[in-house]
């Protein structure tokens, strides 16, 4: 019965991008405009002459290259018997055919190293600014990721960035340049006949890789969705792990994951086969236009209009063009895949910041604390409002508590304030300021908040408390312990401070994540405070605990307290009742409960409750 239930589950049919929308496809030229400001920096003069370097290295290297086959083909000549008389060994021609073989290889090493220095920073300056522009990026877009996918997009893109420089630089533009010169060689040393039979090799050669190609990036799009979507599956059920063993759905989470990995083995067959089509296509233009230059050579010689040492450089020319010109196919592959690769990473740095600062934001600076809400409307969807013209008032040093159901609205006062999102009308004003005008950075720093779900970096228990003020000593830091009321918990742990937490703080119960989350709000030392339900998922006992050590922080400062359980509010200033988007009631707690409307019948109600579970 169990197992028949788990099998019956529907599986997902699609597979959305990382961010469970479908991501426009960029041009070439596009992605390739997004790349180069990277490699031709405004600010660096060194980079620009890195480049520059490398560009003459690489110039130096390919004279080298095609000098070495008209070399070789001199020794050849004066190696051969003229009338019976004696070999005379060319030591010139011999010794300069190594030297320049010599410097082929060590002006290509050179304009290697000289352009790795530029290729690395590159990727560096690329991996630095995508990771700036996803934290600026709105909550709505966060709560809409998928974070497997969106590593593998950042993971390939930068691998795909490092593929692109290094394939561009060292094989595609010295192909290219070899194959110029070549052809005017021959053209000069030989005829028109061989230069334009070579051109045309070329050009069937690379039409035929460019179109079958373009054919092949439709099958590596579809293996970089199914990849995602793989992933984001995996990554998914392993952060659920204890939900799927509560639910005994094993089965069907492999089932989920199996439905995205048969996707993907689907596209990776139809990518290999397609690619054992081109090799093929490939090898046969190379070979047949061999055959025929190599005629046309052959017959010459044996008119006696050539010399042997002709022949051997046309087939030396011919063979040194087409080995880097075979691998320019794959070369050319990798670029084009390395480009789609790029793609979703530059589609992720064009995601419009949601929440930006204004032009001419100022700097919030000493904040005196004081909060108003103007009338603020608000919804997450223009369907769909949640506040509905909500005004109040915080006064420097004041507390206010925000009650009622869920769904509400309640949480959504918080997020609006730290700028999560913002509003669609009305105003908030701290000290005086509509926030819209403050930059976000100083508008945050003077915000503390201690979520009900708090979540801690997988490191040690001094550095999640350190968070809340980077480059703090360790007497502060147990400083703020003290207060917080986790110190003693955590001197008595083996390793102390050094004590890591786990994947977001799972190695700590409840309170002790509370705890260690007061402790670094604590050290963030900010003017005003935002408890949002910071101890409705604790016990009764641990919520009394951390309750004191709220009430501590708290003391002169601005506190927001948005509260399921009417028991931590009581000692508020004011209180709201928020209904459906609307303030219900406000006033003090005895005013409320004298009142006898909304929140006196919430307070008896989870009275009740409370004495039902003590009985």
């Amino acid at each position: 019965m169990g197992q028949t239930m788990k099998t019956s589950l529907p599986l997902p049919s699609g597979l959305p991008d990382l961010a469970g929308t479908t991501a426009p496809e960029r041009s070439t030229l596009a992605t390739i405009r997004s790349l180069l400001p990277y490699l031709w920096p405004r600010d660096s003069l060194g980079a620009r002459v890195r480049v520059a370097s490398a560009f003459v290295l690489l110039l130096a290297a390919k004279g080298a290259t095609v000098l070495v086959p008209l070399v070789f083909a001199r020794a050849v000549d004066a190696l051969a018997p003229k009338g019976g008389g004696m070999v005379v060994v060319p030591l010139a021609l011999v010794v300069g055919y190594g030297v320049l073989r010599v410097c082929a290889s060590g002006f290509a090493e050179l304009r290697d190293a000289v352009f790795a220095a530029v290729q690395q920073r590159a990727v560096r300056r690329i991996a630095l600014e995508t990771f700036r522009h996803l934290h600026q990026l709105s909550l709505r877009f966060h709560l809409d990721r998928r974070t497997g996918g969106l590593s593998r997009a950042l993971d390939r893109g930068l691998a795909g960035i490092e593929a692109v420089l290094r394939l561009a630089v060292f094989n595609v533009i010295p192909t290219l340049i070899e194959v110029v010169l070549v052809l005017g060689i021959l053209w000069h040393l030989f005829d028109w006949r061989y230069a334009a039979l070579t051109a045309a090799a070329l050009v069937g050669y690379l039409g035929f890789t460019l179109a079958f190609t373009s054919y092949r990036l439709r099958i590596r799009r579809r293996m970089n969705e199914t990849d995602n979507e793989a992933k984001s599956r995996a990554i998914d059920s392993l952060l659920n792990y204890e939900t799927v063993k509560y639910f005994g759905n094993e089965a069907h989470e492999a089932a989920r994951f199996d439905v995205a990995l048969a996707a993907y083995e689907r596209a990776a067959i139809k990518s290999q086969v397609t690619l054992n089509v081109l090799n093929l296509g490939q090898a046969a233009i190379i070979a047949l236009a061999l055959a025929l230059i190599m005629l046309m050579a052959a017959a010459e010689v044996a008119a006696g209009t050539a010399t042997v040492g002709r022949f051997v450089l046309v087939n030396t020319y011919l063979m040194q063009l087409y080995i880097p010109l075979n691998m320019l196919g794959y070369v050319y592959r990798e670029i084009k895949q390395g480009l789609v690769d790029m793609e979703q990473m530059f589609h992720l740095m064009a995601v419009d910041q949601e929440v930006a600062d204004r032009p001419g934001a100022r700097a919030l600076v000493a904040p005196r604390g004081e909060v108003v809400f103007d009338n603020v409307r608000f919804g997450y969807r223009p369907d769909r409002p949640i506040l509905k013209g909500i005004s109040l008032r915080i006064p420097p040093g004041g507390s206010l508590a925000v009650v009622g159901p869920t769904g509400a609205g309640k949480s959504t006062l918080s997020r609006l304030l730290f700028r999560f999102y913002d509003v669609t009308g009305g105003t908030i004003r701290l000290d005086g300021t509509d926030i819209r005008n403050l930059t976000q950075q100083s508008l945050r720093a003077a915000i503390g908040v201690v979520p009900q779900d708090t979540v801690l970096f997988n490191d040690t228990i001094a550095y999640n408390i350190a968070y809340g003020h980077p480059g703090a000593t360790r007497e502060e830091i147990e400083a703020a312990a003290k207060l917080a009321q986790v110190h003693d918990f955590v001197m008595r742990l083996p390793e102390g401070y050094a004590t890591r937490v786990g994947e977001r703080g799972l190695k700590l119960s409840g309170g002790e994540k509370q705890r260690v989350a007061i402790a670094r709000t604590i050290l963030k030392n900010p003017p005003i405070l935002i408890f949002d339900e910071a101890t409705s998922a604790l016990d009764t006992r641990t919520e009394l605990e951390i309750q004191s050590a709220l009430h501590a922080i708290a003391r002169h400062r601005t506190t927001l307290t948005i509260a399921h359980r009417l028991s931590t509010v009581v000692e508020a200033d004011q209180i709201l009742v928020l209904v459906d988007g609307e303030i219900a009631e406000a006033g003090t707690h005895a005013e409320l409960l004298a009142r006898g409307g909304t929140y006196a019948q919430m307070w008896a109600l989870q009275a009740d409750q409370e004495s039902a579970t003590a009985a």
